[in-house]
């Protein structure tokens, strides 16, 4: 039956989607399924405490301005804070060149409203973040793929898809979203320099950065290009656009994010953002500062990198034990994600459909790729679920996996 809205939606809407992900959690929401589907952090880590606290003194100190319209850049005091604490990781920037969004997915929509022409192409990892395709695909973009591997985007790879012109290169260096992988030093360097070569910017998503259980800190891709474009000054003027965010190092529910670019550049972002939502939450904005102030975030990263790594380990051990011969899977430094091959045949979307019958989801890694492939892949969430229940998810995915690769 035809209703009065069909031919009324604008013609963007045809290339919008549901999130794959947001649509598989609701099959979850069943008693006694462990679920390494989300990316949720672990709520046991959330701050309530401290989160009571601040609000009562923002309230009580500055409540009628807490309330209150605010700037649409955001809060001064907090990005102020994030310039400061952004300076121990050598991105050199002041709070002119930080914008406070409501979360990442805020930040890629309004990059893709303020970048992104219908047909632009745009250079991205394969695998790489739903959630950034979800945000850009309403703009019309066509999508040009590099292969990544455990060592992230295989850059002997990324000059042929240069030669495409694309609009921008979408990378997350750490500890990435979905494959846990990390890329090395020497592909960052090799992605500055092609990049500058073609004169093509780059888009760095870094909110997983902080969460680091092994191995020494890599230098951001911004910090690496403003070395090579030998800037060095206090107001930032290179060509790669950072995001990071407060859900992974506080909580996810606050919603709030933020963007550092040139100056410039941050403009448009605020032009942007005034037509989307005016500014993000003064009230989220003045308790979050109020939280992390004082060196608590510090100590409460150390606490989270504590629980997610022990939770990692017990994975990768379970993993180990009782995963097929064939079956391979990432061994990521930090983050929340690893990323599983199954031997090629297999579709891990039609084993999750047994996996949701034995009580355990994980997301299948086809809907990663925008050009297609990836259908013997699946992430895999270790910071939600407590080590007695990975081992125990582990172990129901054993029965699945193994059936299968004997039936090959």
């Amino acid at each position: 039956m035809q209703t009065l809205w069909e031919h009324r939606y604008a013609k963007r809407t045809e290339k919008m989607g549901s999130s794959a992900i947001r649509e598989l959690l609701k099959l979850t929401q069943v008693p006694g399924l462990i679920s390494f589907a989300g990316g949720l952090p672990a709520p046991e880590v959330f701050p309530t405490e401290e989160f009571k606290a601040a609000c009562d003194v923002v309230l009580s100190e500055v409540g009628a301005q807490a309330l209150q319209y605010s700037t649409t850049e955001g809060y001064l005091p907090l990005r102020d804070m994030i310039a400061r604490h952004s300076c121990r990781y050598g991105i050199n920037v002041s709070p002119d060149n930080i914008q406070i969004t409501s979360g990442s997915q805020q930040a890629l929509d309004l990059l893709g409203k303020i970048l992104i022409n219908p047909g632009d192409r745009i250079l991205v990892e394969a695998p790489t973040y739903l959630g950034a395709l979800q945000a850009w695909n309403a703009y019309e973009p066509e999508y040009v793929t590099v292969p990544a591997d455990e060592n992230g985007m295989i850059t002997e790879h990324l000059e042929a898809a240069l030669r495409t012109g694309p609009k921008f290169i979408y990378v997350l260096p750490n500890f990435q979203n979905p494959t846990g992988s990390t890329m090395t030093l020497e592909r960052r360097k090799q992605l500055i320099e092609l990049a500058d070569q073609y004169g093509v910017p780059i888009v760095e998503d870094d909110p997983y950065g902080q969460l680091r259980y092994e191995g020494e800190h890599l230098p951001p891709v911004l910090v690496l290009d403003d070395q090579y474009q030998k800037n060095g000054q206090a107001d930032y003027h290179g060509n790669v656009i950072y995001m990071s965010t407060f859900s992974k190092t506080i909580a996810p529910g606050i919603r709030l994010a933020w963007i550092v670019a040139p100056k410039e550049v941050i403009a448009k972002f605020v032009q942007a953002k005034q037509g989307a939502d005016l500014h993000t939450s003064t009230f989220n904005q003045m308790v979050a500062y109020e939280v992390s102030r004082a060196g608590f975030l510090d100590q409460h990263i150390r606490h989270i990198r504590k629980v997610y790594g022990e939770r990692r380990n017990v994975m990768l051990a379970a993993m180990e034990e009782h995963f097929p011969k064939g079956v391979t899977w990432t061994k990521p430094m930090g983050g929340m994600f690893l990323w599983v091959t199954l031997p090629e045949g297999l579709d891990a979307a039609e084993l999750m459909k047994k996996a949701i019958n034995l009580k355990v989801a994980y997301v299948p890694g086809a809907p990663f790729f925008p050009k297609g492939g990836g259908a013997n892949t699946l992430r895999m969430n270790f910071s939600n679920a407590s080590p007695e229940m990975i081992q125990e998810g582990i172990a129901r995915l054993r029965d699945v996996f193994t059936e299968a690769v004997e039936a090959l």
